[in-house]
C-alpha cells in the first residue's frame, strides 16, 4: 500500500484554522453577532485551493488545471449545483408566503407542541423516497423555518430536525447515491444492505424522535393563533412533497414545484411576468455562493488526491485498526475522513471502496455489513460538517426566507447524526465478529 503524502492534506487544516478561527474569533473574541456568519467561507476555501496549487512542484499549474477541471466535472458535482440552482428557483418563486401558508395548514392539523417532530418524521419520509438528503433539505427547510416562526420554536432546532430527518433517508434508501455506491463496491444486494442497516439508523430515529418531543414539552409554546393561510399557495409545497414520498426524481420534482408555481402566481396573484422572471433569478443567485463552494471542493480534493493526501489516510487507518471490530471501527473512520475531506459522501464513500473491500477480507467483515458501515458512518460526518453541501443548502434556504443562521447554530441541534453515531458504535460492539455468509 502506498503511504501517501499527509502534507497533501494540509488545504484541508488551512480551510478549518481559517473558517473555525475567523468564526470563533468573531463570535467570542469580538463579540460580533452573528459572527460564524460573516465568515467568508468562499475566501477560505480559495486560501485552501492556492495552498493546494503550490504544492508538488513536479506538476505544471497548467496540469494541476486539468486536474481539478476534471474534479469539477465529476457526476456526482454536476448533479449538485443542477439542484442548487434548480432549488434557488423553486425557493425564489413560492416565496415566502407558501411556505408560511404550509406552516399554519400544517399547525391548524397538528398540535404546535408536536410540529418539531413532525418535521422530522416527514423528513425522513421523503429523503427515503427521494433518496436525496439535498432535495429533502431544499423542499421542506422553508417550511421549517415558517413553523419555527410561527410556534416560537427556534429556527436552528426546526433546520435541525429536518437535516437529520434527511440523513436518515440518504442512509437507508434503495436509491440513494451512497446505497448505490456502497452496495456496487463491497458487491452485495441492496436488500441485504437494507436490512443490515435498518437495525442501525431505525433505533437512532426513534431515539432522535424522543428528543425533540423531550425538548418539546420542554417550550413554553402558547396556542398559536392560526394566521389565514391561502390553501392555494400551498400546492407547490404539497405536490413536491407527494413527488418525494413517491420517490420521483428530484429534478422532476423541482420542475413540477417551478411550474405549478409559476402558474399561482401569473394566474391568481396578478403578478406580471418580468417580476416573475425576476423572482427566478434572484432565487438562482441565492445559491450562488453554495454553487461556488461546491465547486470549489470539488477543485481542492481533485487536487489532495493527486498529491497523496488520501493515500496517506488510507495507510494510517490500516496500520492502526487491528481486529474484527477494530477492522469495523477503521472502516467507519477511513469513510469519515475521506468524507471531512471532500464533503461529500458519495464520493467519500467511492473513494473508501477499495481499502474498505481489502481491509473485508482481512478483518472477517461481510459485503452487507460493509456497504452498511460506509454509508452509516459517511452520513455522520456528512450530517454534522459545517460546510457540507446539506448544510449549505439549509442555510441558504433560511438566509433567502429572511433568517440570518450560521451552521454553528445548527450543529447543537443534529441529534439524529449523533445518535446515529451510538447507534453505530453499540451495533459494532455488540454485534457478531465471525464473517457472515
Amino acid at each position: 500500500m502506498k503511504k501517501g503524502n499527509p502534507w497533501a492534506l494540509l488545504p484541508i487544516g488551512v480551510f478549518l484554522a481559517l473558517y473555525l478561527g475567523l468564526g470563533l474569533t468573531f463570535e467570542y473574541a469580538l463579540k460580533i453577532p452573528m459572527g460564524f456568519y460573516n465568515v467568508p467561507i468562499v475566501v477560505a476555501f480559495l486560501a485552501a485551493l492556492l495552498v493546494a496549487c503550490v504544492q508538488n512542484r513536479s506538476l505544471s499549474f497548467d496540469e494541476k488545471l486539468e486536474i481539478m477541471g476534471q474534479g469539477i466535472g465529476d457526476k456526482n458535482i454536476v448533479t449538485m449545483v443542477l439542484i442548487f440552482l434548480a432549488a434557488g428557483i423553486f425557493v425564489g418563486v413560492v416565496g415566502r408566503g407558501s411556505a408560511e401558508s404550509v406552516a399554519y395548514f400544517m399547525l391548524s392539523a397538528v398540535p404546535a407542541r408536536y410540529s418539531v417532530a413532525i418535521l422530522f418524521i416527514v423528513s425522513c419520509l421523503v429523503s427515503v423516497a427521494m433518496g436525496t438528503s439535498v432535495g429533502t433539505i431544499t423542499l421542506i427547510t422553508p417550511i421549517s423555518v415558517a413553523v419555527a416562526s410561527a410556534t416560537g420554536f427556534s429556527v436552528p432546532l426546526c433546520i435541525g430536525s429536518v437535516i437529520g430527518g434527511s440523513m436518515f433517508g440518504d442512509n437507508l434508501s434503495f436509491i440513494s447515491d451512497t446505497t448505490i455506491a456502497a452496495c456496487n463496491g463491497q458487491g452485495c444486494k441492496m436488500k441485504d444492505k437494507f436490512k443490515e442497516n435498518f437495525f442501525i439508523a431505525f433505533p437512532a430515529a426513534i431515539a432522535t424522535l424522543a428528543i425533540i418531543l423531550f425538548l418539546s414539552a420542554g417550550e413554553d409554546i402558547s396556542e398559536i393563533a392560526i394566521k389565514e393561510y391561502d390553501l392555494v399557495k400551498t400546492i407547490p409545497y404539497i405536490l413536491v412533497l407527494i413527488g418525494g414520498i413517491i420517490g420521483i426524481n428530484v429534478f422532476l420534482i423541482l420542475l413540477v414545484g417551478i411550474v405549478s408555481g409559476s402558474v399561482i402566481i401569473l394566474a391568481v396573484r396578478g403578478t406580471s411576468f418580468s417580476t416573475l422572471t425576476a423572482s427566478m433569478g434572484a432565487g438562482a443567485e441565492g445559491m450562488f455562493e453554495t454553487v461556488m463552494v461546491a465547486v470549489l471542493v470539488a477543485a481542492i480534493c481533485a487536487l489532495i488526491r493527486k498529491h497523496g493526501g488520501f493515500d496517506s489516510i488510507l495507510y494510517a487507518v490500516k496500520k492502526i485498526f487491528k481486529g474484527n471490530r477494530g477492522g469495523q471501527i477503521g472502516m467507519g473512520l477511513l469513510v469519515g475522513a475521506m468524507d471531512i475531506a471532500t464533503a461529500n459522501n458519495t464520493v467519500a464513500i467511492v473513494m473508501a471502496n477499495p481499502i474498505a473491500l481489502e481491509m473485508s477480507k482481512e478483518y472477517g467483515i461481510s459485503p452487507r455489513k460493509a456497504a452498511s458501515l460506509l454509508d452509516t458512518f459517511s452520513c455522520i460526518f456528512q450530517g454534522v460538517i459545517p460546510y457540507g453541501a446539506q448544510m449549505l443548502v439549509a442555510i441558504s434556504a433560511a438566509n433567502e426566507l429572511g433568517c440570518a443562521i450560521s451552521a454553528f447554530d445548527i450543529m447543537p441541534y443534529l441529534f439524529y447524526p449523533a445518535m446515529l453515531l451510538v447507534s453505530s458504535l453499540l451495533f459494532i460492539v455488540l454485534g457478531k465478529t465471525a464473517k457472515e455468509n
